[in-house]
């Protein structure tokens, strides 16, 4: 039976290019969110008063931060553009994550439902 398994999960399929695909294209927007959402914090954050992003090396951490844990330990965003920048990069976060656990999901019991059969 583990050895049934193992099998299972260790051929390369099409589901496991249909996972793969996923994780490649989720990752490739999220790196552009990424990079866009980095401009954009910088750009709305940079220099205010109260705020911690001074230049764009703290805007890319701030962003990294959100996309990856959906929190951060700065006082930011300060200003109502960052605050609609912070939300966008949160939703997308939390997208991305329920996503990516939706196809994992898909790729395990599509790789039951077609061994069941043969």
């Amino acid at each position: 039976m583990i050895r049934d398994e193992l099998s299972r999960l260790t051929r390369y399929e099409e589901r496991h290019r249909r996972l793969l695909a996923r994780i490649e294209l989720a990752g490739g927007l999220s790196l552009a969110v990424f990079v866009v959402g980095t401009l954009l914090v910088w750009l709305t954050e940079s220099g205010h008063q109260g705020g911690e992003i001074h230049g764009l090396g703290d805007a890319a951490f701030f962003t990294a931060v959100q996309l990856l844990t959906v929190s951060s330990s700065m006082p930011n965003p300060v200003t109502s553009a960052g605050r609609v920048v912070d939300v966008l990069l949160e939703f997308w976060a939390i997208f991305v994550i329920t996503a990516l656990a939706g196809s994992f999901a898909t790729f395990f019991s599509s790789g039951d439902s077609s061994s069941s059969g043969g």
